[in-house]
């Protein structure tokens, strides 16, 4: 949520920002929707102001005089009800408005109309070189016996798969691997539910932006979370933090459901974009005054659990086109795919300074007891179906095999090759 206070004194900073996003929004008209809900509200309140008045000095008055003050309060009422259901009206329609602002991108942040206007800001490692040609991670994952995805689509449709054999301890050894990283610098590990209610996902902006990308559980009114961020965001929610525990590392391992609407066709077979996935992410809350400190110790960390696995990537500074509405910037991390030769996303690193904390009340004290919103900022840590790809392509032979990370291998129970059966 934006700073109703900042959008009502400077509009042309929300202006400005609509433009860069490629955004449609009709400032003027919700400047001028907030005056007359503030006009509304000065009018209720005055004539609440006057009904007490009168509820007090009725009982001392006698003959004409009372019954001429009770008809002025029968009016009082009539008026009074009437203008509270407008103002119901107009406050739930200039919430709904502001609730579909994006929060302020942070200067850093490139202004571009689409994903085109990424900038690379620099790369890690180098393209494996193969002396024939690489195969995708589907092919990969189906002549090994630890993928299957035709019975993925049987038993549950378009976008589910199964994984076998080796996958399976491979899926555990890279939750050993980052979790251990993690710990060591601080995280605290939840693994959170994966249920949530509306606050929680409207808390976090995912709505109403991304409605229609989250599955509903009719019943009971929950939904299932895209992401580890929401109940870890949410996990403070109307809370005030004592400053000296800032900033608050957590890490939380979820297994994760989108919808993928609108993107029918797109990478289908295989286990790219798939509507149910796990994995690890990392929530910091922080002071806003460390919070870019924060935020690049965040990036870092991800950095440093993709350069153990030796995976080449790049880090994107995303464009405001391309960012979420909380986000004030993201860094993508794409890792090089050489079965798609190509460059894919396997994790976003984001910092949404003060937008979610207003939306989840979740405020800090200092030791004068002044307080103020903390800052919140999430990266992936590991998308497990994603990094699988990248190991299946990047660690793959010309018989087909494939070689396990040298820094999984604790992990794994002897087996060093993934293999044909």
């Amino acid at each position: 949520m934006i700073d109703i206070e900042l959008f009502r004194k400077n509009p042309e900073i929300f202006e400005a920002e609509i433009k860069k996003r490629n955004m449609k929004i009709d400032v003027l008209a919700d400047i001028n929707l907030d005056k007359r809900r503030r006009k509304l509200i000065s009018a209720v309140d005055g004539l609440r102001a006057k009904k007490n008045e009168n509820t007090k000095n009725i009982p001392k008055l006698s003959g004409e005089e009372k019954n001429k003050a009770i008809a002025e309060m029968k009016k009082i009422n009539e008026e009074l009800e009437k203008l509270e259901v407008e103002l119901a009206k107009v406050n739930e329609k200039f919430m709904a408005r502001m609730a579909t602002y994006p929060n302020i991108s942070h200067e850093s942040t490139p202004a571009g109309k689409d994903e085109n206007d990424n900038v690379p800001i620099f790369f890690w490692g180098n393209k494996p070189e193969f002396d024939f040609t690489p195969k995708n991670h589907q092919e990969i994952g189906r002549n090994l016996d630890i993928l299957d995805d035709d019975r993925g689509a049987k038993v549950s449709g378009a976008r589910f798969v199964y994984l076998k054999n080796e996958a399976v301890f491979l899926e555990f050894a890279l939750v050993q691997y980052v979790l251990n990283i993690l710990y060591l610098k601080g995280f605290i590990p939840l693994i959170p539910p994966i249920l949530v209610k509306e606050r929680a996902m409207f808390g976090t902006g995912f709505f109403p932006a991304e409605r229609t990308q989250y599955y509903k559980t009719e019943l009971d009114d929950l939904y299932l979370v895209g992401t580890a961020e929401v109940p870890l965001c949410s996990y403070h929610a109307d809370e005030i933090l004592d400053v000296n525990d800032l900033p608050l590392k957590y890490c939380g391992f979820s297994t994760c459901f989108r919808r993928e609407a609108g993107s029918y066709g797109k990478d289908m077979g295989g286990m790219f974009r798939v509507h149910q996935f796990d994995k690890i992410e990392m929530f910091i809350f922080s002071h806003p005054e460390n919070s870019w400190r924060d935020y690049e110790f965040l990036r870092t960390t991800l950095e440093e659990i993709f350069r153990g696995l030796k995976i080449h990537y790049r880090i994107l500074n995303m464009c405001t086109a391309d960012i979420g509405s909380p986000n004030a910037k993201k860094y993508d991390l794409e890792a090089w795919l050489p079965g798609q030769n190509a460059y894919r996303e396997l994790a976003s690193c984001s910092n949404d300074t003060d937008f979610q904390s207003r939306r989840l009340n979740i405020k800090y004290k200092d030791e004068n007891g002044k307080k103020g919103l903390v800052h919140t900022m999430n990266s992936t840590a590991c998308a497990i179906g994603r990094t699988l790809i990248a190991i299946y392509e990047n660690y793959q032979d010309k018989e087909g095999n494939v070689k396990v990370p040298e820094v999984l291998l604790p992990y794994m129970n002897g087996i060093e090759y993934i293999s044909r059966k």
